[in-house]
């Protein structure tokens, strides 16, 4: 899953820490410590995540039901995203996250009831915790972050480089749980606030989809659903094989029952069926030559999954690849890769508008 690596499939948590109480250890900074372990330098290499998993015939996404049982993953399988993808693709998240669905989700938030601990804010598949970096400093009023993942590496970072108070100087805490998606129920979002997730839906199939907007409207909590992948990129200059990539490349996306490109779509129509109101925003990115190094990543992760689709692309596909860097390389290469943001204002527990 090449520009979707934010997130380590996630849900209600089988073990549970805590950072509410950390702030002296972290200092609360925002910023993801320096991460130990491998570094992907090498020019031909691709950060997991960004490209197809190391595995022959394995997608690039953790797998929604872990193997060695129904409610952890397994202990040995190998992580999917690395951190450094995630913090590589940050900036860029941030900057293409639809910014006009805040003011109604602000509202919907300004009409629930006061609670002492102030909002729950569930994070699904938080990776790094990217998502509430950008989410929290722009909400009022406290804030108690529950940050879902698969990872428990990824999870650490969160927790530790997650914010610590909200637009209005209220306090913002945090905690961790590792688990799956696929055990998200109505029953673990009771009190939720808010479901975010970012780069999420077009990793799930539609089942997954279903239980999701089911476990948001049971809960009564609306769910802003951020940068699934719409299919469809710009380069500049055009090449011949701009489409034919492309297509490969979305094939790839769905393999396995996954919605991929498909995924804003029908997310948008299981939340309506819940009796949600729906809201769909462009959210594309836009590089150039100051996001070299992403647009490189991205792109060999955006042949490689293609070439993995459709293996007699592979010669021409590596002329093309070659071709692109060089122009990234240069600063002559811009991209716009589309995405699509989702607000989901669900009907509040007993019905009420």
């Amino acid at each position: 899953m090449t520009n979707q690596a934010t997130t380590q499939q996630a849900g209600t948590g089988t073990s549970t820490s805590t950072a509410k109480d950390t702030d002296t250890d972290t200092g609360g900074t925002g910023a993801i410590p320096a991460q130990p372990g491998p570094r992907y330098e090498e020019a031909q290499s691709v950060i997991p995540g960004a490209g197809p998993a190391p595995r022959p015939g394995e997608r690039a996404t953790l797998r929604l039901r872990g193997t060695g049982s129904d409610t952890a993953p397994e202990e040995d399988e190998p992580a999917r995203y690395a951190p450094e993808w995630l913090q590589l693709r940050e900036p860029a998240d941030a900057f293409a996250r639809a910014h006009d669905l805040l003011d109604p989700l602000r509202i919907r938030l300004a009409d629930l009831p006061k609670r002492a601990d102030g909002f729950i804010i569930h994070d699904i598949g938080c990776g790094t915790g990217s998502m509430g970096r950008w989410l929290a400093p722009r909400l009022d009023g406290a804030q108690h972050w529950v940050l879902h993942d698969r990872d428990p590496y990824l999870l650490h970072f969160a927790a530790v480089a997650s914010p610590r108070s909200a637009a209005d100087g209220s306090r913002v805490s945090v905690e961790t749980r590792r688990g799956d998606v696929a055990l998200l129920t109505a029953d673990a979002l009771s009190g939720a606030s808010l479901v975010t997730a970012s780069a999420l839906l077009d990793v799930l199939t539609r089942e997954d989809v279903d239980a999701l907007a089911a476990a948001c409207a049971g809960a009564g909590c609306p769910a802003l659903l951020t940068l699934s992948v719409a299919g469809r990129v710009e380069l500049t200059a055009p090449h011949p094989l701009d489409q034919e990539i492309t297509e490969a490349f979305n094939a790839h996306q769905k393999r396995g029952g996954l919605l991929g490109p498909d995924a804003a779509t029908a997310a948008a129509e299981a939340f309506s069926e819940h009796g949600a109101t729906v809201r769909l925003d462009p959210s594309p990115w836009r590089l150039g030559p100051e996001h070299a190094g992403l647009t490189a990543q991205w792109l060999r992760g955006w042949v490689g999954a293609a070439v993995e689709e459709r293996p007699e692309l592979a010669e021409p596909a590596d002329r093309y690849l070659t071709e692109r860097l060089e122009a990234c390389a240069a600063g002559d290469l811009r991209v716009v890769v589309h995405h699509t943001d989702l607000l989901a204002l669900c009907r509040p527990a007993g019905g009420a508008e």
